[in-house]
């Protein structure tokens, strides 16, 4: 079996400042919390070799035997296995419902995932999607271009979003990562480069670099978007395409404006760049809804929009789509025939009922997150009062920025006392964003809470060393 060799200037990276100064632990347990942390978050790939422990040491600057001990303790864990010839190799254990601490099995709670539980409307989809599954029953149940009901229904729900759509523009797929999958195994090849927001979605740097793509970064200023930069970065690098998230952009929660969105539809146009725009989070606003689709300033149909079911209604629904012109959607057919023969139809029909109804549940879902997000924001203040947030105007969480690069030590630190935080790096390209994290405010308010209160000692702590060794350079 070929092993994926992580280098170890790219390792360097993903640590980050992992090391903490003036800390009661010792330094090869905060080199293996560090390691499991960036295994926990996928950014070091499962089924990887690391460096060898020699040219490790020597790449941190510590001894061989602070490395052999870290990679003990991953080992005895279940995070790393010993392969002869092969050295360590990354891993999950067989059961994480409990990570090991150093005070015993701390239950953990999950910090680091923006999405919410179903809701009573999810059952009742699925009894009219039982009641409506007959007159499927008597074909294959092979669509690769997804059922006729919901594929009206998505094209009507563009259509009152200002972008007219036919069903034949639509394609269902499993979910919008699979559909951004699909586009990239349709449009892209190796070695291609694809423009993207920074930060961005984490599971779309997978997809490209999966593709064996190069993602292409492009900065977000505080506010808005950087369109005289996307222009530049596009001359000057040729990408195959662009990805884009201008609906309340996951992790920084901004909204993409009109004028900004007939910009970019524009420079698209005049770059003949095809444009990848997703729109998971489109549906959860809080101040106002979003301005029209990318899509509806696009008049040379270069733009390609994904949508999904998973954070709008439910994440277990798995359904998404794309999208995009005619002639497009039948080459995606093509392509996808390679890949699946389609979408669960069960699935498909609860979706359409969901989307039908959605405006009898969703401003009752929106009102309940904005008083979550408000809720969070307060205890944000009050808890960390260091940290530096901006109210997001919709979407799910926090992009917070930390008053020094430590995302990855406080997000190891967490995950020993059974919390497991989003540290900014997943959002960047190459490590960066350590001096932010991503913190949701979709769990209960009481038990969010209770975790940023279990870990606030552990920030002190840090925040404390830091400023210590500031005073030293000063």
């Amino acid at each position: 079996m070929s092993l994926r060799r992580t280098a170890t200037a790219s390792l360097l990276r993903q640590l980050g400042r992992w090391q903490q100064e003036n800390s009661r632990a010792p330094v090869y347990r905060q080199l293996a919390d560090a390691l499991r942390l960036l295994i926990l978050d996928g950014r070091l790939p499962l089924d990887s070799r690391l460096p060898g422990e020699r040219e490790f040491a020597a790449a941190l600057d510590v001894s061989r035997t602070t490395v052999a001990s870290a990679l003990g303790v991953l080992r005895d864990e279940g995070y790393l296995t010993s392969r002869h010839g092969s050295g360590s190799v990354t891993q999950l254990p067989a059961s994480r419902e409990r990570i090991p601490t150093r005070t015993g099995g701390t239950p953990l709670l999950d910090l680091s995932t923006a999405a919410l539980s179903a809701g009573p409307e999810i059952h009742h989809a699925y009894q009219q999607a039982l009641i409506a599954l007959p007159p499927h029953l008597a074909s294959t149940g092979y669509d690769p271009q997804g059922i006729a009901p919901l594929r009206t229904a998505i094209a009507q729900r563009y259509q009152a979003r200002g972008l007219p759509t036919t069903p034949e523009q639509i394609m269902v797929v499993n979910g919008a990562v699979s559909g951004f999958a699909l586009v990239l195994r349709l449009l892209t090849g190796p070695g291609d480069r694809v423009v993207v927001d920074h930060p961005t979605y984490p599971l779309a740097i997978a997809a490209i670099q999966g593709a064996s793509c190069r993602p292409v970064p492009v900065a977000l200023p505080q506010t808005g978007w950087d369109t005289d930069g996307l222009a530049a970065t596009i001359a000057q690098t040729s990408p195959r395409l662009a990805y884009l998230l201008p609906d309340f952009h996951n992790p920084t929660g901004q909204c993409m404006d009109a004028k900004t969105r007939a910009q970019v539809a524009h420079i698209a146009a005049r770059t003949r760049t095809t444009l990848v725009v997703d729109e998971t989070m489109v549906d959860l606003w809080y101040d106002a809804p979003p301005p029209p689709p990318l899509a509806a300033f696009d008049e040379d149909e270069r733009v390609i929009t994904l949508g999904s079911a998973g954070k709008s209604f439910w994440g277990g629904l798995r359904l998404g789509w794309i999208r995009a012109s005619a002639k497009t959607i039948a080459s995606l057919i093509q392509v996808r025939d390679t890949l699946d023969l389609g979408s669960p139809v069960l699935e498909q029909l609860a979706v359409a009922s969901l989307i039908t109804r959605s405006e009898d549940f969703l401003p009752a879902r929106r009102a309940w997150l904005r008083k979550r997000r408000d809720d969070c924001a307060a205890m944000l203040a009050q808890l960390y009062p260091s940290w530096r947030t901006v109210t997001p105007p919709g979407g799910l969480s926090f992009w917070v920025e930390l008053p020094g690069a430590l995302a990855t030590r406080f997000a190891a630190s967490a995950e020993n006392a059974g919390v497991h935080l989003g540290a900014g790096t997943r959002f960047g390209v190459e490590g960066a964003f350590e001096r932010y994290l991503r913190l949701p405010f979709t769990h209960e308010t009481e038990l969010l809470r209770q975790a940023l209160e279990s870990v606030q000692p552990l920030w002190l702590q840090l925040e404390q060393n830091g400023n210590n060794a500031m005073r030293r350079v000063v």
